[in-house]
């Protein structure tokens, strides 16, 4: 199996080995489709970060705009407000790298100067033409995820690609040559094929079963599978009633490349890791 290559963050260099990474999620929403809500204050959200990174989170992303289907965008000031109080308290209390998951320039840059480190944009800098000179001004590390459209109507119509796979491979080729145009090094970047991001259940079952073969991009993977609306359709259950389901992709994503599992999880899902990982070494 070829060597997984490191990833660079603004204040380090993570190298991956014989073990997947966990990033735990830190909704500062109140409308997340899995736990809208649940953390409505910056406190509770704060606590939910320290917790997961107790449970055993390597890395923490924390979001103030919920990217579910049919959602609308947040204004600018009040996704900072959701955001850079978490951040900045969470900067001072835990040693893992922070995540901001954002696609508003803005948001990354205040966000990397509060203590964040990596970019995590959903979009793959489309939506604001800001957020490559950021990365590359800030040095954060940066996450590039495929998605169909905009989550206000990515999951509605006839969802058709000529080549899935080719087709999303193409997409993050594309927007990886963009972020090095503006100086972002290739080792600061890191791939996401955007599970349910525009795509069918058929579909997102065939992207974690071809996962290797985004490793033709040379870039680490992650992959975010917890409590997806494609799982529930499988398993059936409401998003906090998947974790079965979430365990059993989890596993597919690690066997087929992924060295990064982002999930809401993370006591359950560290061992879960563990044992693929395992299993993987073999």
């Amino acid at each position: 199996m070829n060597a997984t290559p490191s990833f660079k963050t603004s204040r380090r260099e993570i190298i991956f080995g014989a073990r997947t990474l966990i990033m735990g999620i830190v909704n500062a929403t109140p409308d997340s489709f899995s736990d809208g809500g649940r953390f409505a204050t910056s406190a509770e959200a704060v606590e939910e970060g320290m917790r997961l990174v107790e449970a055993g989170a390597d890395i923490l992303d924390v979001g103030g705009e919920s990217t579910r289907p049919g959602s609308d965008p947040v204004p600018l000031e009040e996704e900072l407000k959701r955001v850079m109080p978490v951040i900045g308290a969470l900067a001072n209390k835990v040693n893992v790298p922070i995540s901001i998951d954002t696609t508003k320039a803005a948001v990354a840059r205040e966000a990397i100067n509060m203590g964040a480190e990596i970019i995590n944009d959903v979009s793959a800098m489309r939506f604001d033409e800001e957020m490559p000179k950021v990365a590359a001004d800030t040095g954060a590390g940066l996450i590039l995820m495929h998605m169909r459209g905009l989550p206000k109507i990515m999951q509605t119509g006839t969802i058709v690609y000529q080549s899935l796979i080719d087709d999303i491979i193409a997409f993050l080729r594309e927007r990886l040559e963009i972020a090095q145009s503006f100086g972002v090094e290739s080792e600061r970047t890191m791939i996401d094929p955007g599970i349910g991001f525009g795509k069918t259940v058929e579909d997102n079952m065939k992207i974690l079963k071809h996962l290797g073969r985004f490793r033709a991009l040379g870039r680490p993977i992650l992959t975010g599978v917890s409590r997806k609306a494609f799982i529930g359709k499988v398993t059936g259950g409401e998003p906090r009633e998947r974790l079965a389901g979430t365990a059993a992709a989890v596993v597919v994503s690690i066997m087929n490349g992924s060295s990064i599992v982002r999930v809401h999880d993370v006591e359950a899902m560290k061992k879960v890791v563990a044992m693929a990982d395992a299993i993987r070494g073999s």
